[in-house]
């Protein structure tokens, strides 16, 4: 299928913008430039996320004493809910809670789930594994407080876009590889174009390597500060695809961009989950790139997704 053509007038805008010097490539950026850029694209891609969500800001405690931010969303009036615990994408480099606001209130705004974002702290001054503790640390705190919460801690599913969707599926390992390492058995896994892969390239990464919003460039970018050491790149909790002797995991949404350099390796991980005994649900979402579950503003095909992903996951029993 061509690019849904309103997000194609979306990037010739973006590459026109390249072309007159007016933007770069966020590889060509320092850290905080790029960070800043990134944080100003959320109100161009969804300007007009549901307002009615309450949202309540919380904090958390990491494991070597470090406080870090969360927020908790849901419907008004709603009192004890099923929760999905949201990472958010940026490559461990960029991307906050602020960045990846519109896709927890979407989420939330239904009434049936609350959504429990934290943050974690980004690369390079905080490399691999520091964003896998914290994001244990902050699923292990969700579960404790879940009472306190009004929430149901024997439903917390495990979601995440982009690099938020690998700490999500490490996770859900986690609970199947060191069971004790985690509070809680996961509900399910919403996994949005996840990173799974970062040893090697496929084609996809050379079919879609640029001009389709996520770079190649930028991708390698944002592994070289994560994980500085290249070996660290072989290691399950930055490339899951490479975790062996896997059993059956919590069901599994997978939801990947057709023109997306990630495609290959989220097609072969949702192969790999399969083979485990993990229940999967692959979509493709055709005509679509990289990041799209922030795309409201800019085509119509996001809302659909939306209605489909929590469809799903009312289905799991």
């Amino acid at each position: 299928m061509p690019l849904d053509p309103d997000l194609e007038g979306f990037l010739e805008l973006a590459q026109m913008g390249r072309l007159t010097g007016k933007s770069q490539p966020m590889h060509a950026l320092s850290v905080e430039q790029a960070r800043r850029e990134f944080e100003q694209t959320s109100a161009i891609l969804d300007p007009s996320p549901p307002g009615s969500v309450v949202v309540s800001q919380l904090t958390f405690t990491a494991r070597d004493g470090h406080a870090l931010p969360a927020r908790l969303y849901r419907a008004p009036g709603t009192a004890q809910l099923p929760v999905i615990a949201y990472f958010h994408g940026g490559g461990y480099v960029v991307g906050s809670l602020d960045s990846h606001d519109s896709i927890c209130r979407r989420l939330a705004a239904s009434g049936d789930y609350a959504v429990f974002a934290p943050a974690y702290r980004l690369a390079p001054q905080a490399s691999f594994p520091t964003a896998v503790n914290d994001s244990l640390d902050a699923a292990n705190w969700l579960a404790e407080q879940a009472g306190n919460l009004q929430l149901d801690n024997n439903r917390i599913t495990l979601a995440g876009d982009s690099v938020g969707a690998t700490l999500a599926t490490v996770l859900a390992i986690t609970a199947v590889k060191a069971p004790l390492q985690l509070a809680f058995k996961p509900w399910a896994q919403l996994l949005f174009y996840p990173v799974t892969d970062t040893s090697r390239q496929r084609d996809s990464h050379r079919q879609y390597a640029e001009d389709y919003l996520l770079e190649t460039a930028t991708l390698q970018w944002f592994y070289h500060h994560y994980c500085p050491d290249a070996q660290q790149r072989l290691d399950w909790r930055v490339s899951p695809l490479l975790a062996q002797g896997l059993t059956a995991l919590a069901p599994a949404y997978i939801s990947l961009a057709q023109y997306d350099p990630l495609y290959d390796e989220g097609q072969a991980y949702a192969q790999m989950l399969a083979a485990s005994g993990t229940a999967v649900s692959l979509h493709v979402e055709s005509g679509l790139t990289h990041d799209f579950l922030r795309m409201n503003g800019i085509t119509g095909a996001v809302a659909g997704i939306y209605e489909g992903v929590l469809s799903w996951l009312g289905e799991q029993r």
